[in-house]
C-alpha cells in the first residue's frame, strides 16, 4: 500500500480547513466546494473531489499514486461573511501563486480561531434600528418607531443570550419572538404604541433567516439537493419557531 506524501496531507488540511471555515461561516455550499478545489489544484493536485452537506465534508485527492480521502465535521453554523471573503482572499491568492501553502495554512488556521464579528453592543444597537427601519418599510407609523426599536433590540439581546446557555436555535428563536410579541402587546397596551402588527412585522425582522433561506434556494438551483433541501428545512422550523412564540403570545396573552 502506498502511503499519501506529506505533501499531498497539507494541501488536502488547508482545503478542509477553508471548506469548514466557509461552511461555518454561511457559504453557499457550490461556493465552498469550489473554494476547496480551487486550492488544491493551484498546489499541484489537478485530480480532486469534494461532498458538502451542511454538517460534514468529504475531500478526496490524488498524490503519490494512491488517493487520500478525509471526513470533516460540521457542528455550528453561523453567519459571518467576513470569514467567506477572508478565505476567498486566500484562495485567490493561492491560485494566483501569491502566497505559499504554509503560509495560506497558517493563516486560515489563525481565522478559524479569530472571532471576526462586530462587538456585540454594536450588534444589538444594529438589530434594535433594523427593526424599527423595518417598520417604516412595512408602512408602519414614526410614533412606533420607538417601541419596535425597542421590542426589536431586546428580541435580539434576548435571542443571543438563551443560545449561549440552551445552544437550540429554534428553542432561543421561539423565545425570543415570544418576548418580542409581549413587548409589542405591551406598548399598544400603555398607548406607547398604535399597530401591533406592524410592531411585531418589524421587531422579528432581525430572526428570519433571510441568508438560510437565499442560499437553500441558491443550492437547489444549483443541483445540491441534499444542501438545498437541508437547509430549506431548518429555514421552516427556523420560520415555524418565531411564528409559534408570536402566535402564543397573540392567542393566550392578548
Amino acid at each position: 500500500m502506498v502511503k499519501p506524501d506529506i505533501q499531498t496531507n497539507e494541501i488536502i488540511e488547508a482545503c478542509l480547513l477553508a471548506g469548514k471555515i466557509m461552511l461555518q461561516s454561511g457559504a453557499e455550499t457550490y461556493r465552498v466546494e469550489d473554494t476547496m478545489m480551487r486550492i488544491a489544484a493551484s498546489y499541484g493536485i489537478k485530480e480532486s473531489d469534494s461532498y458538502v452537506t451542511p454538517t460534514g465534508i468529504i475531500f478526496s485527492a490524488e498524490g503519490a499514486g494512491t488517493t487520500t480521502t478525509k471526513l470533516i465535521r460540521v457542528t455550528k453554523r453561523s453567519t459571518d461573511l467576513t470569514k467567506v471573503a477572508v478565505v476567498n482572499s486566500i484562495s485567490r491568492k493561492s491560485s494566483e501563486g501569491k502566497i505559499q501553502l504554509q503560509e495560506a495554512v497558517g493563516q486560515l488556521k489563525e481565522i478559524d480561531s479569530r472571532d471576526m464579528a462586530f462587538p456585540f453592543i454594536l450588534q444589538i444597537l444594529a438589530a434594535a434600528v433594523a427593526s424599527g427601519c423595518f417598520l417604516i418599510m412595512f408602512n408602519g407609523q414614526w410614533n412606533d418607531f420607538i417601541p419596535a426599536v425597542v421590542s426589536g433590540g431586546i428580541g435580539y439581546l434576548s435571542f443571543v443570550s438563551f443560545h449561549r446557555f440552551v445552544p437550540i436555535r429554534f428553542f432561543s428563536e421561539f423565545l425570543a419572538s415570544f418576548i418580542i410579541g409581549l413587548l409589542s402587546l405591551l406598548f399598544v397596551r400603555m398607548n406607547w404604541g398604535h399597530e401591533l402588527d406592524k410592531i411585531i412585522i418589524g421587531s422579528v425582522m432581525t430572526l428570519v433567516p433571510g441568508l438560510l433561506i437565499t442560499n437553500a434556494v441558491r443550492d437547489l438551483m444549483a443541483g445540491d439537493l441534499v444542501s438545498g433541501l437541508s437547509k430549506g428545512a431548518e429555514a421552516v422550523l427556523t420560520s415555524f419557531a418565531i411564528g409559534s412564540g408570536i402566535g402564543f403570545v397573540l392567542t393566550f396573552l392578548s
